[in-house]
């Protein structure tokens, strides 16, 4: 009938992006923290934080984005000028890579954390035998754990507003790197309620009160959600240099990065899974971190046949250790990463170990897909900043000319793949989405310009259009 007949007037018609790996709700709160993104001081924060507060007077002040990459001094901070501004109000500055905070004494205090605190997987840094308020990785969540609980007013709120933001940029359906059994059951009744539309693939965060639910009452699969993965964090990021690294850090001298998560962990959570159809997700930045992930994978799935495990990140892989991945191991990578990094990633690695970092094309070659995602709100929502960065190898300043290790590009056909039905394959739902055809959800985008043929520098500036979604146009 002529009511499901969309005229396109000539525009390009694609198939609903998926985001690989994104942190949807991270997205939503975010609304209501201080954006530290793009900050170029610690003063610069500090101001930031002052203007929020005057604006919102809450009792807990949450922030995100500061990147000491950015700045003139780029030392990690102190906690000083906070401590002066706020000497009884908790501040908690997230890192943009999520796994560092800045927090002020006064959030120290509640959380009780003193100069002698330890925290395997997790460092808390100090400067002249005295806390600076900069925790990395796993010494976060003792701050976590003072943390506010949002209301379900806020979450609801926090969830709509990420999914507006989804849909804004063409993407209709996120794959979601870490959830509570709480968050994902919120989503389940959201979405059955005609509440929350977007489609999610949730993977599990790694407590074990989550992972043992999921493999007691098995997979939970209806039309918008999918959730029959774990998500484990080998270690921590490369900007924070929290990544796990065989070899020392090139700018700091006897520093290995750290393991999140025990070699130990890691193997027994491998064999767990292994026999339950259930998907192990792990984020793996440093060299160290992805051979021990890599190994443990290749143990535990000795005798599956299509088991679909994915390294989300495999950011920086030794040349051994390339040979590790194969059809069932995929790559979950984010493309923007590698031109944000870039500024910086070889005065981590030096300049040989870089050339085995944000490798896309090495790592399509061994597994034979990959799937795209951004890791907002570590990164912009915008897919097509995703297809620019894995195309072209630049910054929307066309930094740098010619392309960051342009040996490792992707061509536009593969990452139209990435964002699509190889997407849709890492989450077992290439027979749902991923292209359009009969049988398939109606999930598609319109867009202004044609991703495929248009100059690449050109690609940051398409949008969606419309956006459909099961057929009902969302935008």
């Amino acid at each position: 009938s002529s009511n499901n007949i969309i005229d396109a007037q000539g525009l390009p018609v694609y198939p609903g992006f998926i985001d690989s790996h994104a942190h949807f709700y991270n997205l939503g709160y975010s609304k209501n923290q201080v954006d530290l993104f793009n900050t170029k001081s610690l003063k610069d924060v500090v101001e930031r934080v002052k203007k929020f507060d005057t604006e919102m007077n809450s009792d807990f002040i949450i922030g995100r984005g500061w990147d000491q990459n950015d700045w003139l001094n780029k030392a990690f901070p102190t906690n000083k000028l906070l401590n002066e501004y706020f000497p009884n109000k908790p501040v908690i500055l997230r890192r943009i890579d999520g796994h560092a905070y800045l927090v002020n004494d006064a959030a120290l205090q509640l959380a009780n954390i003193s100069r002698s605190s330890k925290v395997e997987g997790g460092e808390f840094i100090k400067s002249r035998g005295k806390l600076t308020g900069v925790l990395i990785d796993n010494a976060m969540r003792l701050i976590d754990k003072i943390i506010p609980e949002p209301t379900i007013e806020e979450s609801v709120k926090a969830l709509l507003e990420a999914q507006e933001s989804c849909f804004e940029n063409g993407l209709t359906t996120i794959s979601d790197a870490g959830m509570s059994k709480n968050q994902i059951m919120l989503i389940d009744s959201l979405q059955k309620q005609g509440i929350l539309d977007i489609r999610i693939y949730a993977m599990i965060d790694n407590n074990p009160e989550s992972v043992d639910y999921f493999i007691d009452n098995g997979p939970l699969k209806t039309a918008k959600l999918n959730v029959r993965s774990v998500k484990v964090y080998a270690d921590g990021a490369l900007g924070s240099r929290g990544a796990s690294l065989i070899n020392s850090y090139s700018d700091r001298r006897n520093h290995y990065g750290l393991m999140r998560t025990s070699l130990d962990s890691i193997r027994s959570l491998a064999f767990k899974l292994s026999g339950t159809g259930f998907q192990m997700n792990t984020h793996a930045i440093g060299d160290n971190a992805n051979r021990i992930v890599l190994n443990a994978y290749k143990d535990a799935l000795y005798d599956y046949r299509d088991p679909r495990w994915r390294i989300e990140h495999a950011q920086v892989i030794h040349p051994d250790d390339y040979k590790l991945f194969n059809p069932k191991i995929i790559p979950s990578v984010q493309p923007t990463h590698a031109t944000s990094d870039m500024y910086w990633a070889e005065d981590r690695l030096g300049a040989e170990r870089v050339k085995g970092a944000y490798a896309y094309k090495d790592l399509l070659d061994k597994a034979g897909l990959v799937a795209l995602g951004t890791d907002f709100p570590v990164e912009q929502v915008n897919p097509f900043l995703t297809f620019y960065a894995a195309v072209a190898r630049q910054d929307v300043e066309q930094y740098p000319e010619g392309g960051f290790q342009m040996e490792n590009a992707l061509s536009r056909e593969e990452t139209l793949k990435g964002m699509t039905i190889w997407a849709a394959y890492s989450n077992f739902e290439e027979e749902e989405k991923g292209s359009i055809e009969p049988g398939k959800f109606a999930d598609f985008v319109i867009l202004s310009d044609d991703i495929m043929t248009i100059p690449s520098e050109e690609i940051p500036n398409v949008t969606a259009e419309h956006v459909f979604l099961g057929g009902v146009q969302k935008k």
